[in-house]
């Protein structure tokens, strides 16, 4: 009886320490080890989603990198960086993925037709930072050479 009621506690704690993304059934239990599931590795070819499925293009950066400068410590700060398609094929961007989660990318989303420009917006937040920081994105797209790397710097100050 003490072993079923042990094992109905255990099963309790474990269904309530259950982050959001993990179902219950995930959670494997052995006598009094609770192991969580191991999650996925990342793989490239889900980054790259369809970069390289239609027709390659080129793009310019309007910089690849940006120099915040001085910004206080919990200060949320963006930057938006200009692509422009100079190719002859729409360029579609596929992902942006962050290096950190302190940093939020947004991308323009529709295609970006020969000769027009599209954005990359990165979002930072500095609350877990101090002093000089480098981080960096890498952008997916229709291009011959992927990824390409976005950076930008801040000197975090109390």
């Amino acid at each position: 009886m003490k072993k079923i009621i042990g094992l109905s506690l255990l099963a309790t704690l474990a269904l309530v320490s259950c982050k959001k993304n993990e179902a219950a059934e995930q959670l494997q239990t052995n006598s009094s080890e609770v192991t969580p599931p191991q999650t996925a590795p990342v793989m490239e070819s889900d980054l790259i989603g369809g970069a390289h499925k239609g027709p390659q293009t080129t793009l310019a950066l309007s910089e690849p990198s940006f120099d915040f400068g001085k910004i206080k410590k919990g200060d949320v700060v963006e930057h938006v960086y200009e692509v422009t398609n100079t190719g002859k094929n729409p360029l579609i961007i596929s992902n942006v993925q962050p290096t950190c989660g302190c940093t939020v990318p947004d991308f323009t989303k529709d295609p970006i037709l020969p000769g027009q420009k599209g954005k990359i917006t990165l979002k930072f937040n500095s609350a877990n930072f101090d002093g000089v920081v480098h981080k960096s994105a890498e952008v997916y797209a229709n291009v011959e050479k992927i990824p390409v790397e976005l950076t930008f710097t801040a000197d975090i100050q109390p």
